[in-house]
C-alpha cells in the first residue's frame, strides 16, 4: 500500500460490474486497479470493491469519479443512481484520507459536487468514455478510440476534440459509439443469430450458456486477470470447459468434435464480434473526416480486439498506455484496461 501524500488523487470509474481504480502522484499515474463489483446486488458490493482498491492502491486526500453504475438494475431510474452512487462514494472514501475533496465528472459542463449529482445527473450519467476521449484529445489531433471492455465497446472519433454530439448511451447506441460487444461476459446469443460449424449452419440457442471469455479463451487471447467473473454454468475456467459451453450453444456435445473443431466454433464467434464492430464504424459520426493515418487507440480488457479492429480498418494502432507520458514501471498494461479511471483522474490533474 502507498502512504498518503497531500498530492495524490485517485480517479474512479464506477461500473456495474467492476471498479476501477487509477492513483496520480504528482501527475505519474503510479498505480491501477480493477476489482470485480457486482453493484446489481446491492451497494455494500461498491463498498467491498472501493476497500480493496484503496487496500492496493493506498488512501489520497483527492478523488475523480465518473460512472456508468447507475445503469444497474438496482435503481429505478438512472438519477436515483447517480446520487446514489455519488453519496456512497463519499462514504467510503472519508476514511480512507481526512480530509478528502471529490469530483464528479460531469463530460462537457465539466464536474459537479457530491450534493448536485442528482439535478446533474444528465451530465454525470456514463460519461466515462467522454473522459477517456478528452483526454486522448489532448495528446493526439485525430484518433479513433476503440475501447474493448469486458462488456461493451465504445467507439469514438477524436478530431481536434471529441468529435460527437452524443450525450447518453441512448445516443450512442443509436450512433454506433456503443456496442454491447465486450470479451468476457458478452452471451454468445447475442453476436450472431446463427454461426458457422463443420460447413453448416447452426442457428445458436437462446440461452446463457457461453460467453465472450470461452470465446477468447479458448483462442488464447484472454488475460487470465480479466475474468472476475463466474463461467454462465458456474464450472472451471479451462480450455476445455470452455469448448464445452460453446458446444452447448449450437446444440451439441464436447465429445461431437476435437480441440480443433472448437478453436474454429470460437474463431467464427470471434469474427461475429469483429464484425460487429467494424460495421459500427461505417457510420460513427465524425469518422469521414479522419485521415488515413489517424490511429486506432486501443483500450480496454479487449485491447487485442481493438488491435483486430484497427487491422481491418487499415489503421495503425497505439495502446492508451503507449500515450501517457509519466507512467510507473508495469502501469501500461493495467492503465489500458483501465482507461476511464486513469483519463478522469489525469483530467482532474489539468490534463497532463
Amino acid at each position: 500500500m502507498k502512504t498518503p501524500s497531500e498530492a495524490a488523487l485517485i480517479g474512479w470509474d464506477i461500473g456495474g460490474a467492476h471498479v476501477k481504480a487509477a492513483r496520480i502522484d504528482g501527475g505519474q499515474v503510479s498505480g491501477v486497479v480493477q476489482v470485480a463489483c457486482p453493484l446489481w446486488q446491492g451497494l455494500d458490493k461498491l463498498d467491498a470493491a472501493v476497500a480493496e482498491a484503496l487496500a492496493a492502491l493506498g488512501a489520497a486526500p483527492r478523488h475523480a469519479i465518473t460512472m456508468t453504475g447507475e445503469m444497474t438494475d438496482l435503481f429505478d431510474a438512472r438519477a436515483d443512481g447517480v446520487a446514489g452512487i455519488a453519496k456512497r462514494m463519499r462514504s467510503a472514501v472519508a476514511g480512507a484520507a481526512v480530509p478528502h475533496r471529490i469530483a464528479l465528472y460531469a463530460g462537457r459542463a465539466g464536474w459537479a459536487e457530491v450534493d448536485d449529482a442528482r439535478v446533474r445527473a444528465d451530465d454525470i450519467a456514463s460519461a466515462n468514455w467522454l473522459a477517456t476521449a478528452a483526454w486522448i484529445a489532448t495528446r493526439l489531433p485525430q484518433a479513433l478510440l476503440a475501447d474493448v471492455g469486458s462488456t461493451t465497446s465504445d467507439l469514438i472519433v477524436i478530431d481536434g476534440g471529441v468529435a460527437t454530439t452524443s450525450r447518453s448511451d441512448a445516443d450512442r447506441l443509436i450512433s454506433g459509439e456503443l456496442v454491447y460487444a465486450g470479451v468476457v461476459r458478452t452471451p454468445l446469443m447475442a453476436l450472431a443469430p446463427a454461426i458457422n460449424f463443420k460447413g453448416r449452419r447452426h442457428r445458436l440457442m437462446a440461452e446463457y450458456f457461453a460467453t465472450t471469455a470461452d470465446v477468447w479463451r479458448l483462442l488464447g487471447e484472454l488475460p487470465e486477470h480479466a475474468d472476475q467473473y463466474p463461467a454462465a454454468d458456474g464450472g472451471a475456467k479451462t480450455a476445455e470447459a470452455s469448448a464445452r459451453r460453446l458446444a452447448r450453444m449450437i446444440g451439441r456435445d464436447l465429445a461431437e468434435g476435437s480441440m480443433e473443431d472448437w478453436r474454429a466454433l470460437a474463431s467464427a464467434f470471434a469474427d461475429a464480434q469483429l464484425g460487429a464492430l467494424i460495421d459500427a464504424c461505417r457510420a460513427l459520426p465524425g469518422i469521414a473526416a479522419l485521415a488515413p493515418d489517424a490511429p486506432v487507440v486501443c483500450a480496454g480488457a479487449g485491447r487485442f480486439v481493438a488491435a483486430g479492429l484497427a487491422r481491418a480498418l487499415g489503421r495503425p494502432a497505439v495502446t492508451l498506455g503507449e500515450l501517457l507520458a509519466d507512467l510507473a514501471p508495469d502501469c501500461a498494461d493495467e492503465a489500458t484496461t483501465c482507461a476511464p479511471a486513469v483519463a478522469v483522474a489525469l483530467l482532474a490533474e489539468g490534463g497532463r
